[in-house]
């Protein structure tokens, strides 16, 4: 799983079509930096296991209205295949998928990826308006 992680990290960083603009392992986990255009950029964390390769990436910290992001968040799963909205131990909205062993591939880690792009691109700013109505300029 490591080895095809970690070509399929090199491929997306040497393709001018990627939006992976950084790549570092720390920890023993991959750090995945893509540029994004409803904000400057997300990062997804990989973490190979022994049977599974997990990711994560942070969306937005605990709000104070946490009502309308939450009910967002459990919508928004219904349409993603290999991720989700989940909420991390200090209430900031993440968002988490797991590979099983024989799911990763080249393509897979691609489609897997993409979504986390998808679902930051189309759920942030909405998100954030729910989660911080107070907030101005909240894009």
């Amino acid at each position: 799983m490591r080895e095809i992680l970690e070509e399929r990290i090199r491929l997306w960083l040497e393709d001018s079509e990627s939006n992976v603009e950084y790549a570092e392992e720390l920890e023993g986990r991959w750090a995945i930096r893509m540029r994004q255009e409803t904000r400057d950029a997300t990062t997804v964390w990989f973490d190979v296991g022994e049977r599974s390769l997990q990711f994560e990436a942070y969306v937005m910290p605990a709000p104070p209205t946490p009502a309308d992001v939450h009910r967002q968040a459990l919508v928004r799963n219904m349409r993603s295949w290999r991720a989700f909205f989940a909420v991390d131990s200090e209430g900031a909205v993440v968002v988490r998928g797991r590979l099983a062993f024989g799911q990763v591939t080249l393509e897979e880690l691609d489609l897997a990826l993409g979504e986390v792009y998808e679902m930051v691109e189309v759920a942030f700013r909405a998100m954030i308006r729910a989660g911080f109505p107070n907030r101005e300029n909240s894009g």
